[in-house]
Formats: structure tokens, C-alpha cells, sequence
């Protein structure tokens, strides 16, 4: 594959982790302020927001260094090889576990709906949560078919 595909790839890794970083930055605290705004009786929900919104922020960084690492592999030739069968299964249980984390945080989006009468709060923690899922399938399908791939690629050395 021509380097200039995936150079174009990991640049739009980078232009997609960007936006996070804002939103970690800028975003989270005022979320977090806001929610002890609406519940000045439960001040600890802020520090609720913080953990699982930030906590979250690590599998989905963690997927994007490892999306860039196959991305490495397929420059160096080794798309066909262990290490990017591992990079799949990292990328597909970070994405589980960016799922079930939003899965633990429902309750406080609702929360924070209910107060600010905002439902389309739960939609998009609704839509994280299944594309988060989609991801992990389609990491979970590639990360089979790869590994299907290197046995079969290994049968045919062993073979010739």
C-alpha cells in the first residue's frame, strides 16, 4: 500500500483525537460545574461527571494509538502478522470499554436530563454507546478474518 494513504490515515487519527482533547479540556469542567449547578444538595455528582467523562477518554486514546501502531505495521509490511491481530483486539476492548463506561455514566446523563429537561443527552450517550459497540464488532470481524488470514498464509509457507 502506498505510504500516502496511510499518512493521510494518521493524520485524520490525529484530527479526530483533537477535538477530544478540547473537549476534555473545555468541556468536561463545565459539564461537571453544571451538574453541581442543578444539584447544589449533591455536589459530589461534579466529581462523578469527571471520573467517568475522563475515564473514558482513556480506552478511546488508548484505540487511536493503537489504530496509528497498524497503521505502522502496514507501512513496515507486516499488516499480515500477529502484532496486528493484537493491535485489532486491543482496538476492540477498548471499544467495549468505552462502552460500558458510558453504560456506568447513563445514570448521571439522566440525571442531568431530567434536571435541565435536555433528552437529547441520553440520545447521544445513547449513540456513543452503540457506536462504540459497532466498532468493537467490526474490530472483533477484522480481527478474525486476519487471523484466518495468517494461518492460512503459515499452511501455504509450511507447505511450499
Amino acid at each position: 500500500m502506498k505510504r500516502g494513504t496511510t499518512l493521510f490515515l494518521k493524520a485524520a487519527l490525529v484530527l479526530i483525537g483533537l477535538p477530544v482533547i478540547a473537549l476534555c479540556i473545555f468541556v468536561v469542567p463545565k459539564i461537571g460545574e453544571f451538574a453541581a449547578e442543578l444539584y447544589p444538595d449533591m455536589a459530589y455528582l461534579k466529581y462523578l461527571f469527571y471520573m467517568d467523562l475522563y475515564a473514558t477518554a482513556i480506552p478511546f486514546f488508548y484505540a487511536l494509538y493503537q489504530a496509528f501502531q497498524l497503521l505502522n505495521y502496514i507501512d513496515k509490511n507486516k499488516a499480515f502478522s500477529e502484532l496486528s491481530v493484537q493491535a485489532l483486539k486491543s482496538i476492540k476492548h477498548c471499544a467495549v470499554a468505552f462502552g460500558m463506561l458510558y453504560v456506568v455514566g447513563m445514570p448521571l446523563l439522566y440525571l442531568l436530563a431530567e434536571k435541565d429537561d435536555a433528552p437529547g443527552i441520553i440520545l447521544i450517550g445513547l449513540v456513543l454507546i452503540f457506536a462504540s459497540m459497532v466498532i468493537a464488532v467490526f474490530a472483533a470481524v477484522l480481527q478474525k478474518l486476519l487471523q484466518e488470514a495468517i494461518d492460512i498464509k503459515s499452511e501455504n509457507d509450511l507447505t511450499v
